[in-house]
């Protein structure tokens, strides 16, 4: 019986972990749609009056001009002169907004860039022995302090901030990317994070 109902146990709970994600996945995808569709609505009515166009031809066509819109703007703030007027905007107006600085360095992110908002991985003893803590580096000071952020499994949106002496702080050369998934995957996979670790502890002692 005991047996059974451990079967019963993992086999439930590792649907649960094949299917959520993909469920998660479908509802980003489906908000995602409509918020693109309810912004292009007006064009695709547009073009539905104006060149005669059935709607899904219109739709296709908005969201070709949108992406078409997108690249002149990416093309535009390539160039000097828009990168400059760009800078004065961002600085002036959209800078003094306090959401939008959290919202660009997040999608940054997210998707790549030259300024990265996790800057390092690293290892750290917040209680002073043995016990080591996967940490993202964020920011670093010449006080003596590492300002870390420590990630809740398998969540890693929520967590805490530590700002930590540098003595107690580990840096390891370790992807950002494979780190996380260690953390979405309750640790599992951590083994190769451990060993660079182990590494750099027998390079030091030598």
């Amino acid at each position: 019986m005991k047996k059974l109902n451990s079967f019963l146990r993992t086999t439930f709970f590792g649907g649960f972990l094949v299917v959520l994600p993909i469920i998660l996945l479908i509802l980003v995808l489906n908000w995602f749609y409509e918020f693109l569709i309810e912004n292009i609505r007006p064009i695709i009515n547009l073009l539905i009056q104006t060149a005669r166009m059935s709607e899904l031809i219109a739709a296709a066509v908005a969201v070709v001009i949108m992406l078409l819109l997108f690249f002149l703007v990416g093309l535009l703030v390539q160039t000097r002169l828009g990168k400059f007027f760009f800078e004065i905007f961002e600085e002036r107006l959209l800078k003094k907004i306090p959401i939008y600085r959290i919202i660009k360095e997040t999608v940054i992110q997210l998707f790549g860039g030259e300024k990265m908002i996790l800057k390092g991985v690293a290892l750290v003893r917040p209680f002073q022995n043995e016990t080591l803590i996967t940490a993202f580096i964020t920011d670093e000071s010449d006080n003596g302090y590492i300002t870390v952020f420590i990630p809740s499994a398998p969540a890693p949106t929520g967590g805490y901030i530590y700002h930590i002496k540098k003595e107690y702080v580990i840096k390891i050369n370790y992807p950002v990317e494979q780190a996380m998934r260690t953390v979405l995957s309750l640790g599992a996979g951590s083994k190769d994070f451990v060993a660079k670790f182990k590494e750099l502890e027998i390079s030091e002692k030598n």
